[in-house]
């Protein structure tokens, strides 16, 4: 019913910078949360950050507020992930997510999934 792309992961040292993007299609509405999960090897997936397209608001996970930013791209659906200042402990591959019903702060039972993208945070 709606479909995640996500982009922009690769590799970049402590304290660098990297973008990641995402773009929805399909059936889907801009007052749906929108968010982004991530990885790291050998854990359980956690979230990072959420955003309502409808009204740009935005929700973080501690452990990010302050270097991430995630916004609103150009597309009708799309949005992206700004991390700063990244950390290795940042390493994961990163999911962009969707859920399908009106709440927020987000709920956790997010609804569909993007086939993820690696970030590696090395020297």
């Amino acid at each position: 019913q709606v479909q995640l792309a996500e982009s922009g992961g690769g590799l970049v040292p402590p304290g660098g910078s990297l973008r990641l993007s995402c773009a929805a299609s399909g059936r889907m509405y801009r007052s749906w949360p929108m968010a982004w999960f991530r990885q790291p090897p050998g854990k359980e997936r956690e979230f990072v950050a959420a955003i309502r397209l409808a009204d740009t608001r935005t929700y973080y996970a501690n452990s990010v507020k302050g270097r991430f930013t995630i916004a609103r791209d150009n597309g009708e659906f799309s949005m992206y992930l700004q991390m700063n200042n990244v950390e290795p402990e940042d390493t994961a591959v990163y999911y962009c997510a969707v859920l399908g019903k009106l709440a927020w702060p987000p709920t956790r039972d997010f609804d569909y999934w993007g086939q993820g993208t690696q970030v590696t945070i090395s020297s």
